[in-house]
């Protein structure tokens, strides 16, 4: 049962503007907060820093402005959060050990892809670094196979239940990487619980990642929140849209652009809004018609 006030959370990463992709995942986030009348926050990802363009996080900053979506409260910047993922990485040192391998070899063991399409590591540094290597990242140690905790399960609101075994389907995870910036399972885990969110809606091709994030919730001693993955938007080659795949960026010229782009991103969610004639009427169609397709699918 859900207890906690809700709090959810849009966190887009400034490696670019956004593109229809990632305003679905922003539509939806919104929605379901404003349904269950919780606070919607917006937090930049700009941990990793080599990839973020300058501009980009105030360009999405302004967008959502323009297509009525205000946070409930400050903006969030995980590259100004250094010190919180630090003293994160030392509660759980006894779960952590450093590691010297690199890509390739990683790669050329051949345990196979992680479900994200991540390299599962082989536990090569587990036991300590082999002579002469030195540290390059910071790993997590899973559970070995079969072990409790190995097998973390959760029920997402929309896909139902997801189950996933750390040993042979992740493996160790890198928590620091190997040019210095803090991994995304770490910062966001430890983002959510600080900024209490109970609630995480984003794209289904993130939830591959939530066990690993569960894992680390449970070894911080921090809430598990609610899940709920949308699909994501593909191009006409059956890729997920993302900037890799040349997704062009949502820039709307006037308030019947605006419009549109929203509009066209709730049909995608399955949300009929017809008939909406300006942005505030779009968002008061649109609540109800996200509340009535929660419904629909028998989710709270």
């Amino acid at each position: 049962m859900h207890t906690r006030p809700y709090v959810g959370r849009f966190a887009p990463s400034p490696t670019g503007p956004l593109h229809a992709g990632s305003l679905v995942a922003a539509v939806a986030s919104y929605l379901d907060a404003r349904a269950h009348h919780g606070t919607w926050l917006v937090r930049i990802e700009d941990i990793d820093e080599g990839r973020t363009v300058p501009g980009a996080a105030e360009g999405i900053l302004h967008l959502l402005a323009t297509l009525g979506m205000h946070p409930d409260g400050e903006v969030v910047w995980q590259s100004a959060r250094k010190q919180l993922y630090q003293e994160a990485a030392d509660k759980i040192a006894a779960h952590t050990y450093p590691c010297g391998c690199n890509r390739r070899e990683i790669a050329d063991s051949r345990l196979g892809l992680a479900p994200d399409g991540s390299a599962i590591y082989p536990g090569t540094c587990r036991h300590g670094l082999a002579p002469g290597r030195t540290a390059r990242s910071l790993r997590v140690r899973v559970p070995d196979a079969g072990a409790d905790g190995e097998t973390v399960s959760f029920t997402d609101r929309f896909a139902g239940t997801v189950t996933q075994h750390l040993a042979t389907e992740s493996g160790d995870f890198v928590l620091k990487r190997a040019d210095g910036f803090w991994a995304y399972q770490l910062a966001v885990v430890v983002d959510d619980a600080e900024q209490g969110v109970t609630d995480v809606v984003r794209g289904t091709d993130l939830i591959d990642s939530t066990p690993r994030q569960i894992y680390l919730q449970r070894l911080l001693g921090v809430p598990t929140p609610r899940y709920l993955h949308v699909p994501v938007v593909r191009n006409e080659l059956g890729e997920k849209l993302s900037k890799q795949t040349g997704a062009v960026a949502v820039a709307p010229g006037d308030a019947q652009a605006a419009l549109a782009e929203l509009q066209r991103a709730a049909g995608f969610l399955g949300l009929d809004v017809a008939g909406a004639a300006s942005i505030s009427e779009f968002w008061q169609k649109a609540v109800p018609a996200w509340s009535e397709l929660l419904s629909e699918r028998g989710v709270r």
